[in-house]
């Protein structure tokens, strides 16, 4: 998804205002497996993905926990380190060769302190990342595999054939085996 149109998903800008934020993008073309997001680094960017597939994961003991992937036109926001500018908690990483557009929080910032029109973005962007996060929660505790599967078929059942089945087991929380089952039963 092109960047104009990413960006006016979240909210809708004057062109004005909008040429404000694209003026701060640098595009960044990523190869396979590299590392968008590093965990317990403050993050200096949020990310428009073009194209391409990442993960959201965090190693825990021997294995990686994958919390949610982000597919062409999502926003990668390190809440952490947007808010707060802390450290955060994820990693993020290309599954695919990726083209992400980056955007240097401070200067984001310095728009929301210029710009009402902006700075109702902005949040609004916050808004919507918040509410994938209360999405995450809510099918973690209340969705059964199966159920969880399903939504992220929903989401673009052509991109999910592209992402490996321990990353897709990781984030449903069951074995390859399980996920086997419920590939199965859903067909």
């Amino acid at each position: 998804m092109e960047i104009r149109k990413g960006l006016l998903s979240i909210a809708s800008l004057s062109e004005c205002e909008l040429n404000k934020i694209i003026e701060l993008a640098e595009k960044v073309v990523l190869t396979k497996a590299d590392i968008v997001i590093e965990q317990q680094q403050i993050n200096k960017y949020i990310y428009f993905l073009e194209n391409g597939i990442c993960r959201i994961f965090y190693p825990k003991e021997e294995k990686e926990v994958v919390l949610d992937f982000c597919f062409p036109g999502d926003i990668i926001l390190p809440l952490n380190s947007y808010v707060h500018a802390r450290p955060t908690y994820e990693i993020v990483d290309t599954l695919e060769n990726c083209t992400i557009y980056r955007i240097p929080i401070f200067k984001l910032q310095e728009l929301y302190s210029s710009s009402l029109e902006i700075a109702n973005w902005g949040r609004k962007l916050a808004e919507l990342e918040t509410l994938k996060i209360e999405e995450r929660l809510i099918q973690s505790l209340f969705k059964s595999a199966t159920e969880r599967y399903g939504d992220l078929l929903r989401k673009d059942p052509k991109l999910l054939q592209r992402i490996k089945l321990g990353h897709i087991a990781s984030y449903l929380g069951v074995s390859q085996v399980t996920l086997s089952r419920i590939r199965a039963e859903i067909k």
